[in-house]
Parts: C-alpha cells; sequence; structure tokens
C-alpha cells in the first residue's frame, strides 16, 4: 500500500483547502511552506527537498500550486511507473484536483475521494478509465495484477475495438463499460493461483484481505558508491539511497553512505557473508518495502550485484521474483585511479582480482599469464594481504615475463578518500611493500606511456591505436 497522504501547501490561501481535505482523508498531513503558511501539521523551507523525501517515502502527494513545479521537481526521481505512489496537483482554493502520477497505485480513486471533499469534479484524462469506467491497472483490495507491464497493450487493444472476455470472479467489472464478448480477443483472468499471462490476457490474483502478500511492490537496488567521495556518486544511486527504508551492506561501506534518517533501518555485516545478505535483502523486499545493497565502487566488479542476482537465481519464492530489482552503475577503482593518473586503460585492458577465497590460485596466475601475452593493460584487484604475501610477488614476476621494466604502473590507495594516494613509478620498481589491500594496481600494455606533468607527478596513457601510429 501506498502512504499517507501529504499535503503541500505553498500559499495562505490554500491552508484552509488543505484542512478541508485532511478532514476527510483519514490521515492526511498539512505541510507549510516556511515564513508563508501558518496552520500547518508541519513546515518546510525547500518544496523541491521536502516533496521528493516524502515522494521516496511512497507517500500519496496532493501538491496544492502549480502541475509544473511538482512535475519539475519531482523527475530526477521518476523512472518507474509501476512504483510510484500517488502523486496529484491541486488548486489552492479547491476548485480543480488533477492527478499526474500512480495510475498503478490509485491515483484516480484518491483524486475522486479528493474532489468529492471539496466539491468539485476531478480532472481525470487516462483514456481507458474514461472510456470503460474502471481503472485496469488498480484492482480493489482482494485483489492483485500479476502483469502489469502488458496492462498498456491491452487496454490500447480495447480502445482500438477489441472485444474481451472474463474468466473467473471479478465483481469490480460487472458495472465497467467494458467490451464484453464470449468469444472475446482478449482474456481478463481472475485466479488464486500463480498462473503465468498469456498473450493478450490480463491475470488478476485473488487474496484474501488478511493475506500478508503485498499490495505495494517492493524493491531492491543494489548500488555502487564509487570510491568514496560523494561527488563520484551518480544521481540514480543517491536516489535509491534517499528513497530507501532498509540498508543493508558491509559496515565499512554502510558508513561511506552515512548520514541516514532516522526512519531508515540499517542492516550492518561481515564482508564474508554476501549470500545471507542478499537473501535478507530479498526477503525484506518481498514485504513490499524498498531496499538498498550497498557496495562500493560498481556493484558488478567483485561486489554485491553477483551475489544478489545468484540468491534470486537459486529461489524459487515468486514473492522474491516479484521484487523490483535494479543493478545501479558506480565508479570502480580502477576507473577512479585510471581518471587521476591520465588514461592508462584507454586502449583494450582487463581487471584480475588476485584474491584466491573464491577462486583457485592456479587460475589466477593462468589468467596473468595470459591477460599480459595478450599485451592487455591491467588492473589487479585485492593485490596483497597479510594472510597471502606471497601472491603480489609471484604477479609481478609473470608480469614481467612479458613486459619490460620500463612499463608504467600506476599505485592508486584510497582514491576519492580523505587518505587518497596516487604514485605512477614502472613495472621495474614495483614491489610488494608498496602495496596493500586498499591499492588498485594499474600495469600497462606494451604501448603505454608516462610523461612529465606540471605539479611534479605523471601522465600515464595508452594510446587508442595499435601498432604504427595512424595518419592524422
Amino acid at each position: 500500500m501506498t502512504g499517507p497522504l501529504s499535503i503541500f501547501v505553498l500559499s495562505v490561501r490554500g491552508i484552509e483547502t488543505a484542512r478541508r481535505i485532511k478532514a476527510g482523508i483519514e490521515g492526511a498531513t498539512v505541510l507549510g511552506l516556511e515564513g508563508r503558511v501558518e496552520g500547518a501539521d508541519e513546515t518546510f523551507a525547500n518544496f523541491g527537498d521536502t516533496i521528493r523525501e516524502h515522494y521516496s517515502r511512497g507517500n500519496a502527494i496532493l501538491a496544492l500550486c502549480a502541475a509544473g513545479i511538482t512535475i519539475r521537481s519531482l523527475a530526477p526521481l521518476l523512472g518507474n511507473k509501476t512504483g510510484e505512489p500517488p502523486v496529484l496537483a491541486g488548486a489552492d482554493d479547491g476548485s480543480a484536483v488533477v492527478p499526474l502520477l500512480g495510475g498503478t497505485t490509485g491515483v484516480n480513486v484518491l483524486a475522486r475521494k479528493i474532489a468529492d471533499v471539496v466539491s468539485v469534479a476531478p480532472a481525470i484524462t487516462t483514456s481507458g478509465e474514461l472510456h470503460f469506467g474502471t481503472c485496469l491497472l488498480n484492482p480493489p483490495p482482494g485483489y492483485v495484477l500479476k502483469n502489469p507491464e502488458d496492462a498498456k497493450t491491452f487496454i490500447a487493444d480495447l480502445l482500438a475495438g477489441k472485444t474481451v472476455r472474463i474468466e473467473g470472479d471479478a465483481p469490480w467489472l460487472e458495472q465497467a463499460r467494458l467490451p464484453i464478448d464470449e468469444n472475446g480477443d482478449l482474456l481478463i483472468r481472475v485466479t488464486s493461483d500463480n498462473a503465468a499471462p498469456g498473450k493478450g490476457e490480463l491475470v488478476f490474483r485473488s487474496v484474501p484481505q488478511n493475506s500478508p502478500a503485498p499490495r505495494k511492490r517492493g524493491r531492491l537496488s543494489v548500488i555502487g558508491l564509487g570510491p568514496g567521495d560523494p561527488d563520484f556518486m551518480i544521481p540514480a544511486v543517491k536516489q535509491a539511497l534517499q528513497r530507501a527504508e532498509d540498508v543493508l551492506g558491509y559496515e565499512t561501506y554502510v558508513r561511506m553512505a552515512e548520514p541516514f534518517r532516522p526512519d531508515q533501518t540499517i542492516h550492518m555485516t561481515d564482508n564474508r557473508e554476501e549470500m545471507q545478505r542478499a537473501r535478507h535483502a530479498f526477503e525484506l523486499a518481498a514485504t513490499g518495502r524498498s531496499v538498498v545493497m550497498i557496495s562500493s565502487g560498481d556493484p558488478g566488479v567483485f561486489a554485491m550485484a553477483a551475489a544478489v542476482v545468484e540468491a534470486l537465481h537459486e529461489s524459487q519464492d515468486p514473492a522474491w521474483h516479484a521484487v523490483e530489482l535494479e543493478i545501479l552503475p558506480g565508479v570502480s577503482a580502477a576507473m577512479a585511479a585510471a581518471s587521476r593518473s591520465g588514461a592508462p586503460l584507454g586502449h583494450d585492458f582487463c581487471i584480475l582480482s588476485l584474491s584466491d577465497n573464491l577462486k583457485p590460485w592456479e587460475i589466477i596466475e593462468r589468467r596473468i599469464a595470459l591477460a599480459a601475452e595478450a599485451d592487455l593493460a591491467m588492473a589487479l584487484y585485492n593485490p596483497i594481504s597479510k594472510p597471502r604475501p606471497w601472491q603480489l610477488p609471484r604477479a609481478i614476476e609473470i608480469l614481467r615475463q612479458h613486459r619490460g621494466a620500463a612499463t608504467p604502473v600506476v599505485l592508486g590507495r584510497d582514491i576519492g578518500r580523505p587518505g587518497e594516494t596516487l604514485r605512477t613509478i614502472t613495472l621495474g620498481e614495483l614491489t610488494p611493500e608498496q602495496v596493500d589491500m586498499r591499492t588498485v594496481v594499474i600495469v600497462g600494455s606494451s604501448h603505454t606511456v608516462s610523461f612529465p606533468r606540471a605539479d611534479g607527478g605523471s601522465w600515464v596513457y595508452t594510446p587508442r591505436w595499435y601498432g604504427t601510429r595512424p595518419q592524422s
């Protein structure tokens, strides 16, 4: 279910309208612009930030102001039609109620309730609902539409003249103006099982009123924070963190994402509990909650995305498969270090982890040798640790069999964090003592070049051409 109604008031005249609506809509809260509106339940200083916060919580929203202001304020968060809460614009004198967003979550139903309170007709523009007198995307309590992604085409086919037949008990459609035909081209099927929809079907699953099956589709966002600096974090990741109800991750990475709101639940675990963490995330999201799984760097590069997708693959729970899963990219350590130094990964390259926790060392050695033989630039993750101090020396030994001593090497440590260091040396100078687990090691190809820069450091790049430089 969506959250309670948040009524935003930006003008003095709007407060009386907001109070009338609050009196008629159970659980509604009136929010007034600080310094301009008196008598609200809460005040806000920044309309955009506050409305985005309430939207991210899943609250229904009525903004008593111009529709354009509301749309522009929410634009950065819009993307998933099936998961958005109802959003409406209203005139501050109560003379208009306009549904904007949330066709699948009951915005038109809410518009009628609000319009009834202020005694006006709601400005509903949904073609299917106007034509057929019902919103197929938004069944009443006790029913769940299994395939909302097919509804747009289904309704368009109805509007184009196709007929429909109904199988099962659908009492809420009895008064609708659907083109019913026992031999209809389309099918509305109401069932209590988990039958898969066929072509040209909408399937509604009936559930008991006291069933734990969530009315709101849960979301699991697997995000990458980047290397640590908030400036490296993409906007979609920031939005996922803002709307999250639950945040999971390895404690070190979760701390990088602070601060959190008091209403957000934080679940921090040891770095080696990846599968348990992934399963926990699905358990939470399957109840309808908005969940974020945190990785540093990019979640798909030696991080949590693989564990999350694997957990889903192994599960037969339909509630897990109904979760809206999204993987949001981040700036990986190799990309951050490369950007600081120039373009050492400017041509073909590979990324290898020297950790043998999850794969045999023999495979790691073979991959290093083959990548070096192929003359790929490479970035080495997890290069050394106390339990395995011998692995990096062996990797260096293999690399020197295929690369000259003058090959540029970039050592990036804690890039994007307060203790950031960046060094450019040569393969001949590289020793294990210069590296720790928080260092990414970039080894150039035979074509990688280094030259001095004005600040005393070095620029490193691998040219896009190979062999003979192309004619300009």
